[in-house]
């Protein structure tokens, strides 16, 4: 998974990468850039094909 770090200013890979939950209860991933070992957080679910597949426009026209 890939996150913004703030120490490269670029994307970088997170390294060991978990999934937490917010305070608010929303789902978030926690883990260090694979480059300067800095510690990386991104909000949202995690990668993969689960992340995208049914999260908006259903099949159903909305009824």
């Amino acid at each position: 998974m890939e996150a913004y770090c703030v120490k490269c200013r670029q994307k970088r890979e997170m390294k060991d990468a978990t999934e937490t939950t917010m305070k608010n209860g929303k789902p978030a991933t926690t883990g260090t850039c694979s480059v300067c070992g800095t510690k990386l957080f991104k909000i949202g679910k995690g990668t993969g094909a689960e992340a995208g597949a049914g999260a908006k426009g259903g099949g159903d026209g909305g009824k």
